[in-house]
């Protein structure tokens, strides 16, 4: 069987703890893998790894850095179908959807290789008699990822070539459901010319995490996660005196309005609540129509969802795959079966789906639950899964506060052909990330990801400018010289005399 250990100052580094975590191919139940479980002295060990590699990479040159960052780009591209096939095989997303992860990571790379340009600093002059003042922004020294399972390849580059291009070293901890890609990752980072020790992969489960939170040379973590991990990170973390982004989880709105194209809304609410069998943080779970429109944009989305192909994520054919392990699958499906119990009419149940020949698989279809309350446990809790909550509102004031009433504020979008509507509705919704007739509002990568209320805990969002800000600190320098032409007697630098 396969073993993933850990990476470690340039090198692959056998687990010593003697503990492993199992590894499952999602659309066979099959354990394929078995990955080394890292002890607090194997983190240690990685963060003494990177903190010793700060020394000459904090102070490393931007053309040195950047060089090195074009050239993982490069490698990158070159192995994208190698890395999407990784996560495939340990995530079960489908081929084009681990294709599409690896995009939007390298947007990241693309933003890192530009960083001469974000890290350029402030210059006033003359702000008083030969007096300046200038602001710089300097690394921190070592900072920690913790990524989630949904996104193998993505979350971690959401993090490391931003932090290593503003010359911090890394440490990385990422799911222990599906590693190997984070390593991959490493491994051609290395390839590309980075220094050892520079990058770090630590694979674990809670004591690895734990320990990366209270150790006292990591000075910054970023996290992506769920609700309550993230609410730990961040006073974990925080009360260790780092600096922390700890981005939790969401329930994300669709507010569609009575004039909108509902085709378009029902495609999009489709794509959206069940791309990546809706286990991403930018999922639409719950859609809330608007006036009189309810029953028709329900049966147009019930008559696509229908039609999507669900099977092994390196079948060409499958447009869905299975879930990432068998008890996320009964949790999901618990959702669904305690629905209709808690007034929910269920158009589509998936909680019975197989695939022949596949039958071990951790397979769940899509289901469709209309006319959801608020106070209903599918709509509450965040589900992770294929099933997508109707609820309906009378009006644009109704579906507004409805939306505002969530703890979550992750993002959200809106769907009608009215500007002005559209513009009230950015303006007074309460979410960090905001589409209009755009269901998942991502950010390119230069632009900041991030949301409000419990999606979020901590002052920075994730890439874009905010990441920059959030691995670098500010420095501002004030300095005054004499003017040349006081110089002391017997030292001629060339200036003529004041007096």
């Amino acid at each position: 069987m396969k073993t993933v250990h850990h990476w470690i100052g340039g090198r692959a580094v056998d687990g010593a703890s003697g503990s492993f975590g199992p590894v499952t191919d999602p659309a066979t139940g099959e354990v394929t893998t078995q990955v080394a479980l890292a002890s607090a002295d194997e983190v240690d060990a990685a963060v003494a790894t990177a903190r010793a590699a700060y020394a000459s990479w904090g102070t490393s040159s931007l053309a040195q850095r950047t060089t090195v960052l074009f050239k993982f780009r490069a490698l990158l591209d070159q192995h994208r179908e190698e890395i999407a096939h990784l996560i495939t095989a340990e995530h079960g997303k489908v081929h084009d959807d681990a294709l599409g992860e690896v995009a939007r990571g390298l947007e990241i790379v693309d933003l890192a290789c530009g960083i001469t340009v974000q890290l350029k600093g402030e210059l006033s002059t003359q702000v008083a008699s030969r007096v300046d003042v200038a602001s710089i922004r300097q690394p921190l020294g070592v900072v920690a990822g913790i990524t989630p399972f949904n996104f193998p390849a993505m979350v971690p580059m959401w993090m490391f070539p931003l932090a290593v291009a503003c010359g911090n070293t890394f440490v990385l901890k990422p799911s222990e459901k599906d590693p190997s890609a984070a390593l991959r990752l490493a491994e051609l980072f290395s390839e590309a010319g980075l220094p050892d020790g520079v990058l770090n992969v630590v694979n674990g489960d809670k004591v690895a995490v734990d320990r990366l939170l209270e150790h006292p040379d990591v000075a910054a973590v970023s996290f992506v996660g769920s609700t309550p991990i993230a609410r730990h990170i961040h006073a974990t973390a925080s009360a260790h005196g780092k600096r922390v982004q700890a981005l939790g989880g969401a329930k994300n709105h669709m507010l569609v309005l009575p004039d909108a194209d509902l085709d378009a809304a029902a495609d999009a609410a489709v794509s959206a609540a069940y791309g990546s069998a809706g286990e991403r943080c930018m999922a639409v779970s719950a859609v809330v129509a608007v006036g009189a429109i309810g029953d028709e944009l329900v049966a147009k989305i019930k008559e696509r969802a229908e039609k999507i192909t669900i099977g092994p994520g390196d079948d060409p054919a499958s447009e869905m795959g299975p879930l990432i392990t068998a008890a996320h699958r009964d949790k999901v499906a618990g959702y669904v079966a305690g629905a209709a119990a808690q007034g929910a009419d269920v158009v589509l149940d998936g909680t019975g789906f197989t695939v022949e020949g596949y039958e071990k698989g951790h397979w769940i279809g899509l289901s469709l639950l209309d006319k959801v309350s608020t106070d209903s446990d599918a709509y509450r809790d965040e589900i992770f899964g294929p099933v997508l909550c109707v609820l309906r509102a009378e009006t644009y004031e109704e579906g507004l506060a409805l939306i505002n009433a969530s703890p979550y504020g992750n993002g959200t979008a809106v769907f009608t052909r009215d500007g002005g509507a559209a513009r009230r509705f950015q303006l007074e919704v309460e979410a960090g990330m905001v589409g209009v007739n755009v269901p998942i509002p991502v950010p390119v990568g230069y632009h900041s990801f991030g949301g409000w209320k419990d999606s979020l805990f901590g002052d920075h969002h994730i890439y874009g400018n905010d990441g920059t800000h959030f691995y670098t600190r500010g420095k501002v320098v004030t300095t005054r010289w004499p003017d040349p032409a006081d110089a002391p007697t017997g030292v001629d630098l060339g200036f003529p005399r004041n007096h």
